[in-house]
């Protein structure tokens, strides 16, 4: 493309709609607008933690009442199979699928992303996310589950990685003196998806289901019309600041930190770096530790507490009927609704955190808090004291999420700016790893013990709570090894000022607010926030009520 050249109405000629120099923001933009405008994309599609509120119906597709099984049916003949339903572990393959893609195309287009802005990013998040949604539902039609891996898992997990990283970079140069809070602000969004999503899919499926469906495709385009309409209102409400803007008044502390550098690493020679790959283990262990844990978190609870979940403390897992294991499973689902409050709040809390007492003393938290409260665990479980083990597992989910919040910050001080969405997006292929090491060991460890007579109870996931305080031991000891980089990765100013030449909006001027990113929560950004903020609202409603009447 030809340089860019303003028109007389002010427009820019020879630039696209999507294109990176269509946003770059203009005197009186305010930067509290964008914000939301990442929630509003992170919102949508953080229901790939809630997708699992479509596995027991998936499974009666066909049968609608009951499942019409297949005992001969094995994973591959369960892709093409018309004439069985799908079994719960076929139908989890999309929750792999998700998060493997998200890491992958993550690292994959990271630097794409960066050229191209957010605007076109989001615009093509929005497409495959709901698209994938979409093809997903044609999946569910014509009861094939190939159909659905590509659309929600493939497709859809490649949205979720373009959706993700979109957001990254531009919050944290819009809100340097914010780093933390301002990527927590965004990131908090796809743990609180799920809480909005999966009550919306349980009201829609019920009133979608008759006698010949369970309401899942139907539900399946409604969710994805209403999913483009915000993705598409988010993308198109993305700003990048022009060079040399920062926010009015504020000026670089005088006395940096050591561990924050001013310099810029290239996104070719970070993967080349030590620091890179210790952080890339720092975020692996912290979220296989917590991925594990949420995807066992009802099974979990009703193992471990049974009959003392109704008031019947003697009663274990095995001596309890249908009935009773129905209503601790209510229970255990209210569990699960908290522990995503906290992983929610920790993504807020501990990243604004981090603006205070530093990334990596943050991480040492995670860590040295996690331990401790991990191999607490069993103890809490033997004395039967649901509300100290409840209130562990609140802590640990807020900081699997704190961490996905902090890691964006955690970048941006030892590499720069200049790249860190697409380092961010290298980097979430840590994310990809832990997607499947952390539910394997989990799960393994289960049917370890179950295989050796261990009975359902508290006994049984001993275990996998000291394995889970060992891997963050290791987390801990990467976390100590981070430095700051040498000179020698850094590029040269020369280096910086060309790729920002690159930019038809550049200002050759001195540095400062150029009249942008001032006006604070005004009646505009007000109403912005309203439009996420109001659905969020609802979504910790929800949950709230269903724990207060579990557990209060």
């Amino acid at each position: 493309m030809t340089a860019a050249e303003t028109r007389t109405d002010g427009a820019l000629a020879g630039v696209g709609l999507l294109d990176r120099e269509r946003i770059v923001a203009r005197p009186g933009f305010n930067r509290w607008l964008v914000p939301p405008a990442a929630l509003a994309i992170h919102l949508c599609i953080g229901m790939a933690y809630g997708f699992s509120v479509f596995w027991l119906p998936l499974s009666k597709s066909l049968g609608i009442t009951a499942s019409t099984a297949c005992p001969d049916l094995t994973l591959a003949s369960a892709l093409f199979t018309t004439t069985c339903d799908w079994r719960v572990a076929d139908l989890g393959w999309i929750y792999t699928l998700f998060f493997v893609l998200l890491g992958s195309s993550a690292a994959i287009w990271g630097g794409w992303l960066e050229r191209a802005g957010p605007r076109k990013a989001g615009v093509v998040s929005a497409c495959c996310w709901c698209g994938g949604i979409i093809l997903a539902a044609i999946g569910v039609i014509t009861h094939q589950l190939w159909m659905m891996w590509l659309g929600a898992g493939v497709i859809g997990g490649i949205g979720l990685g373009l959706g993700y990283i979109s957001p990254v970079s531009t919050l944290i140069k819009w809100f340097p003196d914010r780093r933390g809070m301002a990527t927590g602000m965004a990131i908090m969004g796809f743990g609180g998806g799920a809480m909005i999503g999966a009550p919306l899919a349980n009201l829609l499926m019920n009133a979608f289901k008759t006698d010949s469906s369970v309401g899942v495709w139907q539900t399946f385009i409604v969710m994805a019309v209403i999913y483009f309409v915000f993705m598409m209102g988010g993308a198109f409400g993305y700003r990048i600041p022009p060079a040399g803007w920062r926010p009015e008044g504020w000026t670089p502390p005088a006395a940096k930190s050591t561990m924050i550098t001013t310099k810029h690493v290239h996104l070719r020679n970070a993967h080349r770096t030590k620091q890179f790959w210790l952080i890339w283990a720092v975020l692996c262990l912290n979220v296989s530790a917590g991925i594990g844990v949420i995807g066992m978190a009802s099974p979990m609870l009703q193992e471990i507490f049974a009959g003392s979940l109704i008031g019947l403390p003697d009663v274990g897992f095995a001596q309890l009927d249908a009935g009773q294991k129905a209503s601790i499973a209510t229970i255990a689902a209210g569990f699960a609704g908290l522990l995503s409050l906290f992983n929610i709040g920790g993504r807020f809390f501990w990243a604004s955190l981090s603006d205070k007492i530093g990334r990596k003393n943050t991480y040492y938290c995670f860590f040295v808090l996690g331990i401790v409260l991990y191999a607490l665990a069993p103890t809490f479980a033997g004395m039967g004291n649901k509300a100290l083990f409840v209130l562990s597992f609140g802590i640990i989910l807020s900081m699997y999420g704190g961490g996905f919040a902090t890691i964006p910050a955690y970048l941006a001080d030892i590499f720069g700016t200049q790249f860190v969405g697409a380092i961010h997006g290298r980097l979430l292929t840590a994310w990809a790893t832990a997607g499947i090491v952390g539910p394997v060991v989990v799960n393994y460890i289960r049917e370890a013990q179950i295989a050796a007579g261990v009975a359902p109870g508290p006994t049984l996931y001993t275990g996998t709570m000291y394995i889970l305080a060992g891997m963050l031991a290791l987390g801990l000891i990467a976390n100590a090894l981070i430095r700051p980089l040498s000179d020698r990765w850094f590029m040269s100013d020369d280096e910086v000022a060309a790729l920002q030449a690159k930019s038809a909006a550049v200002n050759a001027g001195p540095t400062g607010s150029f009249g942008i990113g001032t006006g604070g929560l005004d009646a505009k950004a007000m109403l912005a926030w309203a439009v996420v903020g109001i659905p969020l609202l609802w979504g910790v409603w929800v949950t709230l009520r269903a724990t207060f009447a579990l557990f209060g």
